[in-house]
């Protein structure tokens, strides 16, 4: 009967459809955790080689020259702490939209920095990874390769917080949201009788 061959064909193309889902879920999920770790792993080193030195973390702040003092300490003794922090949480996977949020806002505000500093003329380390300060005359700044690393890091922190948590978070293990390989259930088209 030609209606049954139609139903036959429109299940084919629907159990394709599924598979095709499923596979792209999967990927998208390790893609995720791959931007986890990445972001999260750039965030630890830089609080990490910062928080031993706090004075240089605050010289770098200063050096931008786009904060009033008493906030200059503030940030510069408190960033470490918070990279650190974020960068603990996206590794693990623990509130990980909102760390994905958080971060993807510090590398919006370390791009703006940097921006700024450039079309000001300023010739500064960025201070990303501990240092900072004035440049030596016939130092390169190397703003566009930090520019173009920390919008990279923006474009991880955006795809994590859109398809969070990925493969090997504690959000899906404490069950705060659906293992990856039940993204589909999520995202499904409600017939899940199969």
């Amino acid at each position: 009967l030609p209606g049954e061959e139609t139903m036959v064909q429109s299940a084919s193309d629907t159990s394709v459809a599924d598979r095709l889902r499923k596979v792209g879920s999967a990927h998208s999920s390790w893609i995720t955790t791959a931007a986890r770790l990445v972001l999260g792993g750039v965030l630890i080193v830089a609080g990490a080689l910062k928080i031993g030195a706090p004075a240089l973390s605050v010289q770098a702040v200063r050096a931008y020259q786009l904060l009033p003092e008493p906030v200059v300490t503030v940030v510069g003794y408190g960033l470490p702490v918070a990279e650190i922090i974020i960068g603990l949480l996206l590794v693990i996977g623990f509130f990980t939209r909102i760390a994905a949020v958080a971060a993807g806002l510090l590398m919006l505000a370390f791009v703006i920095g940097i921006a700024s500093a450039w079309a000001r003329g300023l010739r500064i380390d960025c201070g990303c990874f501990g240092g900072g300060g004035e440049l030596a005359p016939g130092e390169d700044p190397g703003y566009l390769w930090e520019l173009l690393r920390d919008f990279g890091l923006v474009l991880c922190a955006a795809w994590i917080a859109i398809k969070p948590p990925g493969r090997f978070a504690m959000d899906s293990a404490l069950g705060l949201t659906p293992p990856p390989d039940r993204e589909d259930e999520r995202s499904g088209d409600g017939d899940g009788a199969a």
